[in-house]
């Protein structure tokens, strides 16, 4: 199966979210067979990894905005997401 999840590297955060969701709602219809439902499993968890990666990249990008006394911008500093 490793080898059919080399394509979600190349998958925006959206189209892997929305890969994500049909997975867990094929699994939880419990209508796969054993050896399916391991394979979506597995493409489920590279899924999962991968989104978590896009988002983690995504929040070092996103910086806040530094306001002076007086209001006024003064630059920007690292977005304190905790």
């Amino acid at each position: 199966m490793a080898a059919s999840n080399a394509d979600i590297a190349k998958l925006n955060f959206e189209d892997a979210l929305a890969q994500l969701e049909q997975i867990v709602a094929q699994l939880e219809s419990g209508n796969a067979p054993l050896e399916k439902s391991i394979e979506l499993y597995e493409r489920g968890t590279a899924l999962k990894a991968h989104c978590e990666a896009r988002l983690k990249s995504a929040e070092a990008k996103v910086e806040k905005i530094t306001l002076s006394a007086s209001g006024e911008a003064t630059g920007t500093a690292p977005l304190d997401v905790e």
